[in-house]
């Protein structure tokens, strides 16, 4: 169980900063020195250096205040390593409490990363919102190495919000 959480623990943290890119904030740092927990219905894991583990049915993984959410998530490893994570559900989501304070909240139907390429895919009906703005659309690719964002391209809609930036001592 501690290598499926270290497994899954890179993972989420690269989930966590997809959802930051609109928000243009930091995950808790915290976070990442917190004990993580993955609960479900049921799991089916091969701990081989080329294996999967699967868990189904009200997934809830916690690592501090990350907060995720789906009915099924696939964990992949090739050689050892982590190559691909997906979660899937209606909808899979994720909340997080950024180091400033703010909350930042997720959602898709489907949320794929693939380690290696360092790249974060969320597809269907894909929402991401914090208090300095919102992305949604069907379709959101994030490249974590290049910091590139790149939504919709598929023929629906994209849309994005940006919030002003508060005055100082505002409150807000």
């Amino acid at each position: 169980m501690n290598r499926l959480r270290a497994i899954s623990l890179h993972a989420l943290l690269v989930l966590a900063a997809l959802a930051l890119a609109p928000a243009l904030a930091h995950a808790r740092t915290a976070d990442r020195n917190q004990p993580m927990a993955l609960d479900a219905d049921n799991s089916d894991c091969n701990l081989a250096d080329d294996g999967k583990c699967v868990f189904t049915g009200n997934v809830v993984i916690t690592q501090g205040t990350l907060d995720i959410r789906a009915e099924r998530a696939e964990v992949h490893r090739s050689g050892g390593e982590i190559d691909q994570v997906i979660l899937t559900g209606r909808q899979a989501t994720m909340k997080q409490q950024m180091d400033d304070g703010t909350m930042m909240n997720a959602s898709a139907d489907k949320i794929v990363y693939e380690v290696r390429k360092e790249i974060l895919t969320l597809t269907g009906n894909f929402k991401i919102e914090s208090p300095r703005g919102s992305n949604s659309g069907q379709r959101m690719v994030y490249n974590m190495g290049t910091g590139q964002m790149q939504s919709g391209g598929d023929g629906t809609r994209v849309r994005t919000v940006i919030q002003p930036k508060q005055p100082a001592g505002s409150g807000n």
